[in-house]
């Protein structure tokens, strides 16, 4: 598939895809997910390093596999997620479950953004704003929230501090 190819059948800009080819772009999660499903793969496949049949332990502290994503903003070459997947080497899995550290951003103006499938999140540490729709809702230690993710949505960290949450994702394939 070509780059142009991939672009339209991802809804995405040539301009996006060549820099995530040429590492040029820390991505964010959404195009990803469209991404994927215009190649016909899960999410996991852009994390998967050596797949596994059985299942798969993570030690506490001992996930190797980290992920940068920008958030939702554009053309960003700065993380503001740190992915630490808890099952990159599960073959065939249909959930991705991570530790994230959200990191603050600047703005006040959030992008919402949306794709298919379920999101369950987990606040750690920290506090934690979910823009869902139309609602805000506004998430501390212990909270947890689940919603479909087709509805536009966008998650930050709330005030000056990082927070820390326990993400998994549904996307059907």
């Amino acid at each position: 598939m070509s780059i142009e190819e991939l672009a339209q059948a991802s809804n995405s800009s040539v301009k996006l895809i060549e820099n995530l080819e040429n590492g040029d772009l820390i991505p964010s999660l959404t195009p990803l997910f469209k991404i994927a499903r215009a190649l016909g793969v899960r999410l996991g496949t852009f994390l998967d390093d050596a797949p596994q049949n059985g299942p798969v332990l993570t030690r506490s502290g001992s996930s190797d596999s980290i992920v940068r994503f920008s958030g939702k903003l554009d053309g960003t070459k700065d993380s503001k997620l740190d992915f630490y997947a808890l099952a990159a080497e599960k073959q065939d899995r249909h959930m991705e479950p991570f530790l994230i550290d959200v990191y603050p951003i600047e703005s006040n103006e959030y992008k919402l953004s949306s794709h298919e499938g379920e999101e369950f999140i987990y606040v750690m540490d920290g506090e934690i704003e979910v823009m869902y729709g139309q609602e805000k809702y506004m998430l501390k230690k212990g909270d947890s929230i689940y919603y479909d993710s087709i509805v536009p949505h966008d998650l930050h960290a709330f005030g000056k501090d990082v927070a820390k949450i326990l993400a998994v994702i549904y996307s059907p394939f």
